[in-house]
C-alpha cells in the first residue's frame, strides 16, 4: 500500500486527486493540506510514502515545502505537479530535492504510475523532459569541476568503469530500457547498476543523478536544434 500526503491550495483540487487515489488500489491517502507549512508538519506527524506537492500556494509555497521535507531527512518524497512542463518553480523544486514532476494535465494513469514510482525510489520525469529540463536550466547551474574521468572528484572515485558508464546514460535522460538496448546489457542487470549508482553517489533518486552529471560536466546541454 503506497501512502500519501495531498497538497494544494485549491479545495476542488484535492476532492479531484483524492477521488482517484481512493478508487485505485495499492493507494491509501492519509490527508491533505492547503499550503507549505501543513505540508510540512503533516508530513512529520503522518510519515506517507509520497506527497503530492503543488507548487503555487499561499504563505509556504511548494518549493520551501519540498526543501524543508527532504531536508528531515524523514521517508517520504516529493512529486511536484506543475502547470507548465518548463518553468522556474520546476527547477527550483528540482534543486529543492523534489522526487519527480508531472503536470497537473497528466492522465490518471499516469499520476498514478507517477506515485507508485517515486514511492520505489525512482524518478518519473519522462527522459525526454528531464533533458528539456535540465538543458533550460545548464546555464543557471553554479561552477563546478569538470573532470575528465571518474578519479578526479570524490564523489565518482569509487565507480567502477560500467557504472561510470550508467552514470552518464542516466544524465543522458536514458531510461533503463534505452540503458540496456544501447549499452547491450538485460534491464534487471541495468537497474543492478543504476542502485549500486545512486549509492556509491549519494543520490536519492535518479533526478539528484542526472543534476550530478550535470554539475561535473559528464553531460553537456543539447544545442538549441537538438542535435
Amino acid at each position: 500500500m503506497t501512502t500519501v500526503l495531498i497538497v494544494d491550495d485549491q479545495p476542488l483540487q484535492r476532492f479531484g486527486f483524492r477521488m482517484l487515489l481512493e478508487s485505485a488500489a495499492g493507494t491509501q491517502v492519509l490527508g491533505e493540506a492547503w499550503n507549505g507549512a501543513e505540508a510540512v508538519r503533516q508530513t512529520a506527524a503522518l510519515r506517507p510514502d509520497v506527497v503530492l506537492m503543488d507548487v503555487r500556494m499561499p504563505g509556504m509555497d511548494g518549493i520551501e515545502a519540498t526543501r524543508r521535507i527532504v531536508a528531515s531527512g524523514g521517508r517520504s518524497r516529493v512529486l511536484v505537479l506543475t502547470t507548465f512542463d518548463v518553468d522556474d518553480y520546476a527547477y527550483a523544486a528540482l534543486r529543492a530535492g523534489a522526487s519527480g514532476f508531472l503536470l497537473k494535465d497528466a492522465l490518471p494513469e499516469e499520476l498514478l504510475a507517477g506515485i507508485r514510482a517515486v514511492a520505489a525510489g525512482d524518478a518519473v520525469i519522462a527522459p525526454g523532459l528531464t533533458r528539456r529540463l535540465l538543458d533550460a536550466y545548464a546555464d543557471r547551474l553554479p561552477g563546478a569541476p569538470r573532470p575528465s574521468d571518474p578519479q578526479t572528484h570524490p564523489r565518482l572515485r569509487a565507480l567502477t568503469e560500467r557504472e561510470y558508464e550508467i552514470l552518464h546514460a542516466i544524465g543522458q535522460g536514458w531510461s533503463n530500457a534505452e540503458i540496456a538496448e544501447r549499452l547491450v546489457l538485460s534491464e534487471s542487470t541495468v537497474k543492478t547498476h543504476v542502485g549500486r549508482v545512486l549509492a556509491k553517489i549519494g543520490a536519492r533518486d535518479r533526478i539528484q543523478a542526472v543534476i550530478l552529471a550535470y554539475d561535473l560536466g559528464l553531460v553537456r546541454p543539447l544545442p538549441p536544434d537538438g542535435r
